[in-house]
């Protein structure tokens, strides 16, 4: 690109022929105000407030520095008499329309403005046309546009209605100058989804995530809904943007493979009477630790649906566990984070505290004593399986609470409690995929987790030689054990690569191969798949790699 020399203020620089002025005396620090003007949207020059003098020879010209193009030898004055004179003039048509808006107000107090000459106006919008444009240009959904003429025209949705191509990413507040955009109910909207995932599509998973890079959301990139955007690509100057980019399947020879799979919630969903997704402050627990981080959706504070700090909170446990309609199996871990979550809410809003509880299981070191020490803080403690939660009172007191019903088996009685929030500790469930994942390695599952060789000699180990387990995937388990259980399957692969070779069971089947009558059956039965059919010989064939006996 053609270098050309410019000056401005007095400054002599060098730069791109044709770069806007605005641009150039940017990177100079010289200020130049402007309203119209975003450094990823082409220039618009429309506010007319970044006027400013350029004299060329002996021609002198007022043009908007935003998108007036530089040329060889140019003389810029960003703040000469006629220019302040000119912007006077231009904020006091703005004020006539928008007159009371703060940064006009400022703008017009740096050039001498008190009472504007043609009157003050009520509106907001200056009609810059940044929210326009950055719909169209980069988000690329098209909602708004302009309408009608000369003093009656503002800036609209088609015909005035809302728009189902609007995906409310708040593009258009983001960039209006003067704040004349809001979106309606955004904090209530950011409670109520209470979401798990990042806030914006660029994010680093988590703070101690291998590699410590940042990746794309795509359910929350704009790119992906409208096509639009990629204002990240364009940024990026070592252009480590792909948005084409797909997944990949590689294949990698290995030794010995240690399945950790995790878990999955259970869905509160299938638990009707208590009420999730159909009250608004019932959340189920891993919403309401979301909620209580820092880096979560109302900074850590706890607050209801309406943004109110809770006066009381109801934890209902086991939800989903010791059920027999669900899992008839403890999860372990919900007695513990439930206690966990009453301290915090104790400690952060004095609110008062219920457990609903069946048997509470302090099962490690130090919880039992965590446990006394919430007696102590008063919580309160109710034995008994919540039965219900509704909205509906019987009395005044319970108007505009949510009532949990239970019956109280220390004191033979059913009783209604009134809470501000109600959150469900639910319990832990295979993923999904457990038991294909299991078909796939040759290993056994119970209660959809996978079994174990033996539970007290061999608890990493499966049936399936060099195939290893840990983690919840095994059964539910709080983090203190699934590390240890981490560790051990980690030292159990390690002994298995060191030596470098593996004992072979000794006891095998064998095929009578003249009374085998090639039916199959077998083959079928061999849960480690150790048994196969010869095509020639119509016979089944035991592999005593693979046979335990």
């Amino acid at each position: 690109m053609k270098k050309i020399r410019v000056k401005i203020d007095g400054i002599e620089t060098e730069a791109e022929d044709r770069t806007p002025v605005l641009s150039i005396a940017q990177k100079l620090g010289i200020k130049i105000p402007t309203l119209c003007h975003h450094p990823l949207l082409e220039p618009y020059g429309v506010c007319r407030i970044c006027t400013v003098e350029v004299r060329s020879g002996r021609r002198v010209r007022m043009v908007t520095a935003c998108n007036y193009p530089a040329t060889d030898g140019i003389d810029v004055l960003t703040n000469s008499p006629r220019v302040r004179r000119d912007r006077k003039l231009i904020l006091e048509w703005i004020m006539a329309r928008c007159g009371h808006v703060k940064v006009i107000e400022d703008l017009a107090a740096e050039y001498g403005i008190t009472e504007p000459r043609f009157g003050r106006g009520d509106d907001d919008c200056i009609l810059c046309g940044l929210c326009v444009r950055v719909c169209s240009d980069i988000v690329g959904a098209n909602v708004l546009g302009f309408v009608d003429r000369g003093s009656k025209r503002e800036v609209s949705t088609a015909y005035g209605e809302t728009s189902e191509k609007c995906i409310a990413c708040g593009a258009c507040a983001y960039v209006c100058p003067t704040g004349a955009i809001q979106i309606e109910n955004d904090a209530a909207l950011v409670r109520q989804a209470l979401p798990l995932g990042p806030f914006t599509p660029i994010h680093i998973p988590f703070m101690q995530a291998v590699p410590h890079q940042p990746v794309i959301d795509r359910e929350s990139c704009i790119y992906f809904k409208t096509g639009g955007c990629k204002v990240c690509e364009k940024v990026c100057e070592v252009h480590a943007i792909d948005h084409s980019q797909q997944d990949t399947y590689e294949e990698v020879e290995v030794g010995a493979v240690v399945l950790s799979t995790g878990f999955r919630q259970f869905d509160a969903a299938k638990v009707p009477e208590y009420g999730y997704g159909v009250y608004s402050n019932v959340m189920t627990g891993l919403e309401f630790e979301r909620m209580n981080s820092a880096s979560g959706p109302t900074g850590g504070q706890i607050v209801t649906s309406e943004g109110i700090t809770p006066k009381s909170v109801g934890i209902i446990h086991c939800v989903g566990s010791r059920d027999e309609r669900n899992h008839k199996y403890c999860s372990r871990v919900c007695c513990m984070y439930a206690l966990k979550f009453a301290h915090l809410i104790k400690e952060k809003t004095g609110a008062d505290v219920y457990n609903f509880y069946i048997d509470m299981r302090c099962f490690g070191k130090g919880y039992e004593e965590f446990y006394h020490r919430l007696l102590e803080e008063e919580v309160r403690f109710i034995r008994g399986r919540a039965a219900s939660v509704t909205d509906f009172p019987f009395n005044e007191t319970e108007v505009g609470k949510l009532i949990v019903r239970v019956e109280d088996t220390l004191i033979g009685q059913v009783r209604r409690i009134p809470v501000d929030m109600v959150i469900l500790a639910n319990g832990l469930e295979p993923t999904e995929d457990a038991r294909d994942i299991a078909r796939t390695f040759n290993i056994s599952c119970g209660d959809s987790f996978f079994t174990e060789r033996h539970p007290k000699l061999a608890p990493v180990s499966t049936a399936t030689d060099g195939i290893f387990i840990a983690g919840a995937c095994q059964g539910p388990k709080d983090i203190p054990d699934t590390v240890a259980q981490a560790g051990a399957a980690a030292s159990a692969v390690q002994s298995l690569v060191s030596r470098g070779e593996i004992e072979v069971e000794s006891a095998t089947s064998i095929v009578d191969a003249e009374k085998c009558a090639g039916c199959r059956i077998c083959n079928t039965l061999c849960s480690l798949s150790a048994i196969t059919f010869d095509e020639e010989q119509k016979i089944s064939v035991i592999n005593d790699v693979l046979c335990k006996g």
